[in-house]
């Protein structure tokens, strides 16, 4: 197999995988996984830095096929960060085996726990770029906002589908960035809140536009139960838009927090 076939990143990650789970990663060596394989050592490192690249390095294919897929867009940027979003988590599906192997070689080894922390960021940061430039006057915070609500809400899913959770789905994806769409007002041609504009692109602000807000929850909170609340909060909000929060906190019965900014 050619070092230029797609299938050959995804052929050296699952040896290097299987090496790891089976020797542990310190004691697998570059020669190791390059004969497990079918390269030289050559080869290898033509093709990746070091050892630690390896395990990772399908996320190169996967990342330009995202980048390819928001190239493409139509009309509704938002609509492609989420259709990117269910790209990738339908890439690890395919493979749960593959994606839970290398999540318990991740999980013990700190270099590639940190590793593994930037890999994703480069997803977020790709939503957030294609944002700002198919929405140039769109306001950064509600870019960042709502691109943090759509991975927050896929790598949730993710590894509890990769754990083995039969809930954790495709479909239970979509429909949780759905309900994230429709709770931070963005949905598609008729948007309303304080995202309204990555999808229609609107700007002014008015003395009436909502104020931003910050939660945080307990650990263990499921994205369904966070989508509920954030619908709830926003309804309140909408209800009593005519006057002003005198608070900046408020602590919601199930353990919410809401940071209120003026």
């Amino acid at each position: 197999m050619a070092p230029s076939d797609p299938d050959f990143r995804t052929l050296v990650v699952a040896e290097s995988i299987r090496l790891f789970g089976e020797n542990g990663y310190e004691s697998t060596t570059v020669e190791q996984i390059a004969a497990a394989a079918g390269i030289s050592r050559r080869t290898f490192f033509r093709q990746f830095r070091a050892k630690e690249d390896v395990i990772f390095a399908d996320h190169e294919s996967l990342l330009a096929q995202v980048d390819d897929l928001l190239a493409a867009t139509g009309s509704d940027p938002s609509e492609a960060v989420c259709a990117a979003a269910e790209l990738v988590f339908g890439h690890f599906s395919g493979d749960r085996n593959l994606a839970f192997r290398r999540l318990q070689v991740v999980s013990e080894v700190p270099a590639l726990r940190d590793r593994e922390l930037v890999t994703t960021y480069r997803y977020q940061r790709a939503f957030e770029e294609f944002l700002r430039r198919r929405l140039p006057e769109a306001d950064r915070v509600h870019i960042v906002t709502y691109v943090a609500a759509v991975t927050g809400a896929h790598n949730y899913l993710l590894r509890r589908m990769i754990r083995g959770d039969s809930d954790a789905t495709l479909a239970r994806l979509r429909t949780e960035l759905t309900r994230i769409r429709l709770a931070l007002g963005v949905s598609g041609a008729v948007s309303s809140g304080p995202s309204a504009e990555l999808s229609s692109g609107r700007t002014t602000k008015t003395e009436d536009d909502p104020v931003v807000t910050v939660v945080t929850y307990p650990a263990g909170t499921s994205p369904e139960e966070i989508t509920r609340h954030l619908a709830e909060q926003l309804g309140r909000r909408t209800a009593g838009q005519t006057r002003r929060q005198s608070r900046t906190i408020e602590d919601d019965p199930d353990g919410l927090t809401w940071h209120r900014v003026p």
